[in-house]
């Protein structure tokens, strides 16, 4: 394949990932660094990203570009794209619902892009086999060939928009949402003085699981105020298959309550996150 210039919208930790995977097959990778952290800037300096300063130049100087943001900015992201009148290939690998992924994509169609629909499950991988992007839409193999020489892994799951996004939600469902719960459940058990028992139960049963349990919900507080988007949309996609959205719509809140602790130095300890869990009247 010809040489392409890919922009990267943006390089934080899963998106400098996408974009050494790009590099790796062969692409010239872009990004505009107007408005983003020190910390943004000196990872895409470390992987000698091409900086555009502007949105409106990387539009112009990319064939490609890849969106890896926040779910509830993937929508604003797009419509800050086509406002620039970008004509491209858009990949949207954002966890978002099929729906809104639909409606990205037929604004796309509609200015004369092509839109094609990613979700990727695992987290950021620098070898291969940890984390693949699922990629769908009329040009999702395209898509997969500007990554084709990992560490991210690329599987094809078919023309129609949305099937990519659908999957992601799904598996996030479980995976993600399961820890959710396990916040409610130590948090609940704490406020009742049975939390030692039930992690000595719960290691009867499962060995270990009663440390698990624990270290599962410690090391989720980092991600949690991005997962509270990502429940969100695994509601919507529920409810839009007939189902119901409350399990995750619950699970938003309860990351809400732990989102402060996006930038702590360390790790809190269980206490600290439980603590937080059962003091907040924070509910989405």
């Amino acid at each position: 394949m010809k040489k392409q210039k890919v922009g990267i919208l943006h390089p934080g930790m899963m998106g400098i990932c996408v974009a050494a995977s790009v590099q790796n097959s062969g692409h010239t990778v872009c990004w505009a660094s107007e408005g983003r952290s020190r910390q943004t800037q000196e990872r895409a300096e470390k992987f000698n990203l091409c900086d555009c300063d502007t949105l409106a130049a990387l539009c112009e100087t990319c064939t490609v570009i890849v969106s890896v943001c926040p779910p509830h900015a993937a929508e604003e992201v797009a419509e800050q794209v086509l406002a620039h009148a970008f004509k491209g290939l858009y990949l949207d690998v954002n966890a978002i619902s099929p729906q809104r992924a639909i409606r990205i994509g037929n604004a796309m169609r509609e200015a004369g892009a092509i839109f094609v629909d990613g979700g990727i499950i695992g987290e950021p991988a620098w070898e291969r086999g940890k984390t693949w992007l699922y990629l769908s839409g009329e040009k999702a193999q395209e898509a997969a060939s500007y990554c084709s020489a990992g560490p991210l892994e690329t599987c094809v799951v078919g023309e129609t928009v949305g099937k990519a996004s659908s999957l992601k939600m799904c598996y996030a469902a479980y995976t993600k949402g399961t820890t959710a719960l396990l916040c409610a459940i130590l948090a609940t058990a704490e406020v009742l003085g049975v939390r030692g028992e039930l992690e000595t139960q719960w290691s009867r049963d499962w060995a270990n699981f009663g440390e698990q349990a624990g270290e599962r919900v410690r090391k989720v507080t980092a991600k949690a105020w991005r997962f509270a988007g990502e429940m969100t949309e695994i509601a919507a996609t529920f409810r839009e298959a007939g189902m119901p959205g409350a399990f995750h719509t619950a699970a938003e809140m309860i990351y809400r309550r732990i989102a402060g602790f996006k930038d702590a130095p360390a790790i809190p300890s269980l206490e600290e996150v439980l603590d937080t869990l059962t003091h907040s009247s924070e509910e989405g």
